[in-house]
């Protein structure tokens, strides 16, 4: 990995990062990271697990209150890489899966009427609609990895124990002259799947 250009040690990070955001402390709302564009300063040893657990320096942070604070500065750039961001600084980090995970769901209604909200394990709650859609990857033994969009181009994975929970809610249905596999809340059906395409793969 690399490190900040500038020759500061990474020690030094974690600090300076907070006390960047320093001024903001007293502002209601998130930070507006999605307006802050400073230099790219290369990465630092920060990585968030497959888990959820956020680790620097190869050591887990264990402080609740620290890791909100870096996950409220979080966004994914464009060019795909995942930045802790301020007025002054904007820095990579590695990410081995999704950058939060879902670990609870409500469900109220039936139907595409159903509405359905998660919880992660940052207690960001994240209502499934237009801005926060559900997106699906094959995982090697040809199941579904769900995840749903959270805020800034991340996204939340769910847990197996909600993936399996989620496909209980899901059906087949005919559009366009062929059968899908999906879920209807929300006011529409998401179309998980083509029922020819899925054979014995389930959601995982």
């Amino acid at each position: 990995m690399t490190h900040d250009p500038n020759g500061a040690p990474p020690g030094g990070v974690l600090e300076r990062l907070t006390a960047a955001l320093g001024a903001e402390g007293t502002r209601r709302g998130p930070p507006p990271v999605e307006r802050w564009n400073p230099d790219y300063c290369g990465e630092i040893p920060m990585r968030i697990a497959q888990d959820g657990t956020w680790h620097y320096n190869g050591s887990p942070i264990t402080r609740p209150a620290l890791v909100r604070l870096f996950a409220s500065i979080l966004r994914r750039d464009p060019d795909g890489r995942t930045v802790l961001v301020t007025p002054v600084e904007r820095v990579g980090i590695e990410v081995e899966d999704e950058a939060f995970l879902a670990v609870e769901m409500a469900v109220e209604g039936e139907g595409v009427t159903r509405a359905i909200a998660f919880r992660t394990n940052l207690d960001d709650v994240v209502p499934l609609d237009e801005a926060h859609p559900l997106s699906f990857e094959r995982d090697p033994e040809g199941g579904f990895k769900p995840a749903i969009a959270v805020r800034h181009g991340l996204r939340a994975r769910l847990t197996r124990a909600l993936a399996y929970d989620l496909v209980e809610l899901c059906e087949e249905r005919e559009e366009a002259g062929e059968r899908w596999f999906g879920l209807p809340a929300a006011g529409r059906f998401h179309r998980i799947a083509k029922s020819a395409e899925l054979g014995a793969a389930e959601l995982s």
